[in-house]
């Protein structure tokens, strides 16, 4: 995108941003010039979600394949601005091969509505796991994990939570690149030294959400991506979701303390979760994770171990996930460019199926 210097919020406008953005969201924006529409071709409609809409698109002078979002507004209110605003610049603060980079934004001074560009990637993983022809490898499933957890791995250095972890987040391409996407539910790390907000417990799907955000919990870190890290980890050998609720909170955590074992009597005293009360099981449950995974190699279980930890501070870092025996036993995670290329799904990416 083309990048500026500093605009007061007159000068944003003059430069082509509409004035309701540059009002509410100076920041996000400053530094770039907004792309011109007649710039793309827009080819067809590859996805849609309550707040989006997602199109396959040509940039006319390179004739790349990008995807353009178009964000949907309820209303042009500064706190639906806002909202928007923070995931632009959440994106602009990362910059990393496994994470999805906004390119720009297209928009106009007199315009209603902003698009955001992003690189075309063919696949997400949750429309390759839900094909009864796409099984993966031991070596695949490490060579993705190792991309996924890369990837988090910089958010986190970075001070963003992402808070929705799922395998319909997670775009691939035909060169095996793995690329975590949508920040709509990301959020900045707390600030040292800086008062902060309460954060929401309302975020990430319900199949990979951790039980403190099913209890209630609005002082977390980086271990809520960490459980949907390990959701998606035993996805992808199980090729479905192993904790797949119909419900909220009490059929959720009644699936997690089976297979993950009860917490301790010390864990409900310590954790004064808003919701503890409420819903602490009547009946203490052994941990059937081994037996339910035992065909996983043990490397790969004794993972899942650590990212299923009840108690958010055992499920580790990206960081020592990567260090982890998992990716230093054979088999080795293979190299990106060895798989195959998947054919298109012919029904829209299983992201926008939900």
């Amino acid at each position: 995108s083309f990048k500026f210097g500093r605009l007061t919020e007159a000068e944003q406008v003059a430069a082509g941003w509409p004035a309701w953005l540059s009002a509410v969201a100076g920041e996000a924006i400053e530094g770039w010039l907004p792309l011109r529409s007649e710039q793309y071709e827009r080819l067809e409609k590859i996805g849609q979600g309550t707040y989006s809409d997602v199109y396959r698109a040509r940039d006319l002078k390179t004739g790349r394949i990008v995807a353009v979002k178009k964000v949907k507004f309820d209303s042009f209110k500064p706190d639906s601005v806002r909202f928007m605003a923070r995931e632009i610049l959440i994106l602009r603060k990362l910059d990393h091969p496994n994470v999805m980079k906004l390119e720009g934004i297209i928009t106009s001074r007199l315009s209603s509505h902003i698009y955001l560009v992003f690189e075309y990637m063919e696949h997400d993983l949750a429309g390759l796991l839900s094909s009864p022809d796409v099984r993966f490898t031991d070596s695949q499933i490490k060579c993705y994990m190792l991309q996924l957890l890369s990837g988090l791995k910089h958010c986190h250095s970075k001070g963003i939570l992402h808070r929705d972890i799922k395998t319909s987040n997670i775009l691939l391409n035909n060169d095996g690149i793995l690329k975590i996407a949508d920040f709509g539910l990301a959020n900045f790390t707390r600030m040292k030294n800086r008062q902060q907000q309460p954060l929401t417990s309302r975020v990430v799907t319900l199949w990979y959400r951790p039980p403190e955000l099913l209890l209630g919990s609005t002082s977390y870190g980086k271990g809520v991506d960490l459980w949907s890290v390990g959701c998606v980890f035993a996805e992808l050998f199980f090729g479905k979701p192993l904790l797949k609720g119909r419900t909220e909170v009490v059929e959720q955590l009644h699936k997690i303390f089976k297979l993950c074992g009860s917490p301790s009597d010390e864990y409900w005293a310590r954790s004064k979760l808003p919701l503890s009360n409420m819903f602490r099981p009547q009946q203490s449950y052994e941990s059937t994770l081994r037996n339910r995974c035992s065909q996983l190699p043990k490397t790969a279980l004794s993972l899942l171990e650590t990212f299923f930890s009840i108690e958010p501070h055992r499920r580790g870092t990206a960081s020592s996930a990567l260090n982890s025996m998992y990716f230093n036993t054979k088999p080795y995670a293979c190299d990106p460019s060895s798989f195959p290329k998947y054919p298109p799904n012919k029904e829209m990416d299983a992201k926008f199926r939900e």
